[in-house]
């Protein structure tokens, strides 16, 4: 069986373990992070091994919380992401301090993935099923089709992915009747206010949207060949950046909408009834970690993950 990776974006977890990082909160009845879920689900699915994206200065402190725990259940490898890590030529602006974005980040692991492999971030709850979907996608239905990169996603519905707690930000799709992408759009302030759901755009124009609608959770089932793509494109959108801009990223979602409309991906759309959770707010923690103990209690994962 060909061989798979799940890299997990952990870049943004903060300067300092302890204190709050929202990432690292214990949520599990034996002290598990959400990470610790999306590890044990992504190996039962079959993915091999594990490549975490971090910054250097955090190796350290993140060994000692996950990494050397999960190394004795899996092979384990690290790709670091830099503000400073820019291609040649370019330099970095004068009082950015806001992270590139999640397509620097995994470009940042160029030189480890070998292999087809899934994208996630470190703080969300994705559930079973996606990670069996991809895998198997990935495995055994995805067709080498040269210059038209045939990926896959994640296609969550909106109404499970919602905060108690505030607005959130998702990527609204349109979903062909084949089951293939036409477009993602990051859609913003998306929350259900005495049970209507109300949105906007990035300039912070009300948009409808419904809560039957798939969006993307930044799970993300894509080749090693990805990379080049991501390597070409990240120039052209630092050389795009409008003089004072500090905080445009350069975000998976924006890139791969933008390949579907140049004709040079094909993304299948899996879809999952799993509810998405994750710590958007700190709030969110109490409700995270009421979830957890309810998928406990009912089997679906036991009281210690890794015991």
């Amino acid at each position: 069986m060909r061989e798979t990776s799940l890299v997990i974006m952990a870049a943004g977890i903060g300067s300092r373990f302890g204190g709050g990082i929202k990432q690292l909160e214990p949520v599990g009845p034996g002290g598990e992070i959400i990470m610790d879920y999306s590890i044990h689900d992504a190996l039962e699915a079959g993915f091999n091994r594990i490549i975490f994206i971090i910054r250097k200065d955090l190796e350290k402190d993140f060994r000692e919380i996950i990494g050397n725990r999960i190394e004795k259940i899996a092979p384990v490898s690290y790709a670091f992401q830099e503000l400073s890590d820019l291609p040649e030529g370019y330099r970095l602006p004068e009082g950015r301090t806001k992270p590139w974005g999640t397509g620097q980040a995994v470009l940042c692991a160029k030189e480890l993935v070998r292999e087809p492999f899934l994208v996630i971030n470190a703080d969300d709850y994705y559930g079973k099923e996606a990670f069996r979907l991809i895998h198997d996608y990935l495995v055994n239905a995805r067709e080498d089709r040269g210059d038209v990169y045939d990926i896959c996603m994640a296609g969550f519905i909106l109404s499970n992915t919602l905060s108690e707690n505030g607005g959130v930000t998702r990527g609204v799709c349109r979903v062909g009747e084949d089951g293939i992408l036409k477009s993602v759009t990051e859609t913003y302030n998306i929350e259900k206010r005495d049970g209507i759901l109300t949105a906007s755009d990035r300039e912070g124009n009300p948009v409808r949207v419904s809560g039957s609608q798939h969006v993307s959770m930044n799970m993300w089932g894509l080749t090693p060949d990805f990379m080049g793509a991501l390597e070409k494109g990240f120039p052209k959108f630092l050389s795009d950046l409008k003089e004072g801009d500090l905080k445009s990223e350069y975000l998976l979602p924006t890139i791969i909408d933008q390949m579907i409309r140049e004709g040079r991906a094909k993304v299948r759309v899996l879809e999952t009834r799993d509810r998405w959770f994750g710590v958007t707010y700190r709030e969110d923690r109490e409700s995270v970690s009421r979830e957890i103990r309810r998928l406990c209690e009912s089997g679906v994962y036991p009281e210690h993950l890794f015991q």
